[in-house]
């Protein structure tokens, strides 16, 4: 396989990050494995001048023990010099930037998608990364999902909760467990929480039926190219805890898929494909689909700590297929 491809990362703060976990590492680290250059870049970086998408970038040198390990935790990277880039035919683009999905994210994928028609390759595709909302999108496969709302009028949310008794409601542009209240019919908070997260009956919310197998983890699926890794991440909530995210201080436990996972993820598989969503992380609690991050996924640093495997070279393998067959079509 030719290795002319050079990896772009477009990303929150390189310092940020942190190394023991992150995913955006474990990928840098299945490229640098499979011998291919990896740039680093921030998403206010990108600007469009006479017709090209470009970006100033630096080149990035891990500091490693072995192909999947860093060195340090502490002084595991060097940056080379900055350097202007224009986007072109030889560039993978990891869009890696984490939420909030707000006006500045879309308007980067503009850029993104025009970074394309100069004949880059993005992952994920950016008109799929604007159009699929991670908890939204979940409604495109309502057989998979617990009973939902989705509305902005109090009357409505509590005629849900009343009915369903024992509700999870959410934002639908939140990410890390902000935010997402348990709440009952009953809830003495219920009308300030639903006034203040409507932001008084302006603001579309989530609403969902509890489901009580959070006890047993929030299951991370990750698929890459419609594909899922044989192990999860179930992020198991903390005591007196309902959210199981890692930020909210949940317990990763890694996990083989259940028959019913493999059904999820076999539904979906195609239809991500078809919309660019190359690297994607399903939350199932129980049986039911619950979000679909396409955004920034992460889990695969515990996932490969605990079994042995290297998505990120995984993905960066399957992103350097795809790229050889777009250039072997043009």
């Amino acid at each position: 396989m030719t290795r002319e491809a050079r990896i772009i990362f477009i990303m929150d703060p390189i310092e940020s990050l942190p190394a023991q976990k992150d995913t955006t590492i474990g990928m840098m680290m299945g490229a640098v494995s499979l011998g291919l250059p990896i740039y680093y870049s921030r998403q206010e970086s990108i600007y469009l001048l006479d017709g090209a998408v470009q970006t100033t970038a630096q080149k990035i040198n891990l500091k490693l023990k072995n192909e999947r390990e860093l060195a340090s935790f502490e002084d595991w990277y060097q940056l080379d010099e900055a350097e202007n880039i224009i986007f072109g035919e030889n560039d993978i683009v990891l869009q890696r930037k984490d939420p909030p999905f707000n006006m500045h994210y879309i308007h980067a994928t503009y850029l993104l998608e025009l970074m394309e028609r100069q004949g880059a390759f993005v992952c994920n595709r950016p008109d799929s990364l604007r159009d699929c909302n991670e908890k939204m999108f979940t409604a495109w496969f309502p057989e998979l999902t617990p009973p939902t709302l989705v509305s902005s009028q109090s009357d409505k949310i509590k005629a849900f909760i009343a009915q369903h008794h024992d509700t999870i409601v959410k934002p639908l542009d939140g990410m890390g467990g902000s935010s997402i209240f348990r709440v009952t019919e009953n809830d003495p908070n219920l009308n300030v929480i639903l006034e203040t997260m409507t932001e008084h009956n302006q603001t579309s919310i989530m609403v969902q039926r509890y489901i009580p197998e959070i006890k047993k983890g929030d299951k991370r699926i990750i698929l890459i190219n419609g594909v899922p890794a044989p192990h999860l991440l179930a992020r198991v909530p903390a005591v007196n805890e309902t959210r199981g995210n890692l930020a909210a201080g949940a317990t990763g436990v890694v996990q083989t898929l259940s028959e019913n996972d493999r059904m999820i993820c076999e539904k979906l598989g195609p239809e991500l494909v078809k919309r660019g969503l190359y690297f994607v992380g399903l939350d199932v609690i129980g049986d039911y689909l619950t979000e679909i991050n396409v955004t920034s996924p992460t889990g695969i640093r515990q996932i490969d700590a605990e079994t042995g495997s290297f998505l990120g070279r995984d993905l960066i393998e399957a992103l350097l297929n795809l790229w050889q067959e777009r250039k072997s079509r043009a």
